[in-house]
């Protein structure tokens, strides 16, 4: 197997026998995940000739670059859960458990601007003012 192909592989796993649902979708979920893989082994092997550049090293970088995304996201929701959510905010232990953080790591998870990203996206402005913005203000 080619350098690239395993990089597929690694990147694109099939998934376990009993852990599709339902059962009956097993064969598709394979096909899918086979048919990914070719995509992504065809689109490293591009950006390697094109780049000149390891395809294992293009995909740590593709990997770094989602996992910035999904952290950029996780912060968004934090905001729109603490600012942004109904009348009372979700309590920080809550948010903490289910996105993987310590009470305090939610506390400073966000700050202004993901408050204001959050605003843009869904047009309307934080339910509470900020502690920091309220001292500004005063």
């Amino acid at each position: 197997m080619h350098s690239i192909e395993e990089l597929a592989v690694l990147r694109h796993p099939l998934p376990e026998p009993g852990t599709v649902s339902p059962a009956d979708c097993y064969d598709d979920a394979c096909a899918q995940i086979l048919e990914q893989r070719q995509q992504d082994a065809l689109r490293l092997q591009a950006a390697g000739d094109g780049l000149e550049t390891d395809p294992l090293l293009l995909a740590l970088e593709d990997l770094k670059a989602q996992k910035e995304a999904v952290d950029a996201q996780i912060r968004r929701l934090l905001a729109y859960g603490r600012e942004f959510h109904g009348s009372r905010p979700y309590e920080l232990k809550e948010l903490a458990y289910h996105a993987g953080y310590s009470v305090s790591g939610v506390r400073t998870a966000y700050g202004e601007q993901e408050i204001r990203q959050v605003a843009a996206q869904i047009g309307r402005e934080p339910n509470r003012p900020r502690r920091d913005t309220a001292k500004e203000e005063r």
